[in-house]
């Protein structure tokens, strides 16, 4: 054995301690984790109670990237609840300004898991190109939103993170693929989905059905 190897062991149990010693409790985020998760879905009145969830988590861990990244996507996403143009704006902008300071606090110790079994590195990175993705295309973050999203995808990290966190990966790849055109690639994420049996696998089933017709 390489003399090395017991050092890097020592030191991937370190980063890993040091990641789930930032960690929000897991009850908590959950909580605020499913209320986003209605929010994505499009319940507008699930929107503001993630923000305040996330928030409140934020400043509880003011310095824990996922939670931060959660804050500005649900920020972003009370865009769609207001009529009131500079509103809208402001959103969309808090939000993407916190996904910008989530991204610059990952460091390799975010390689590990830091709320519910993620590696935060890849959660955050996913959730900020989630965000920038759908934000209007005036504001130059679409391309930015896709390169994310295939550093998740390409990712060593990727393979061994949970299955409910590559489908949903996997779906928005699949989203991101057919509105550009490009409908065979669409197809093999919404497979990996279902072959899988990932638990987004109907939604897969509907895309493709979509896809077909």
């Amino acid at each position: 054995m390489s003399t090395h190897t017991p050092r890097r062991l020592a030191l991937a149990i370190v980063l890993a301690l040091s990641a789930s010693a930032w960690a929000a409790p897991d009850a908590q985020f959950q909580a605020a984790f499913e209320q986003f998760q209605q929010a994505s879905q499009g319940n507008d009145s699930a929107t503001a109670s993630a923000a305040d969830a996330f928030d409140a988590l934020l400043k509880t861990e003011p310095d824990n990237p996922v939670l931060m990244a959660y804050k500005g996507a649900a920020t972003a996403m009370k865009a769609r609840t207001s009529w009131l143009p500079w509103k809208k704006m402001g959103y969309a902008e808090d939000g993407t300004a916190l996904q910008d300071k989530a991204l610059a606090l990952l460091t390799a110790a975010h390689s590990a898991p830091l709320q519910h079994g993620v590696p935060a590195v890849l959660e955050v990175r996913f959730v900020a190109a989630s965000t920038f993705l759908a934000v209007p295309g005036f504001m130059n973050r679409n391309a930015r939103g896709a390169k994310l999203l295939q550093e998740v995808l390409s990712s060593p990290l990727f393979d061994a993170s949970p299955l409910g966190f590559r489908g949903g990966v996997w779906i928005k790849a699949a989203s991101v693929a057919a509105k550009d055109q490009h409908p065979d690639e669409a197809r093999k994420y919404l497979k990996q989905v279902i072959d899988s049996n990932a638990p987004q696998s109907a939604a897969a089933q509907a895309q493709l059905a979509k896809l077909a017709s």
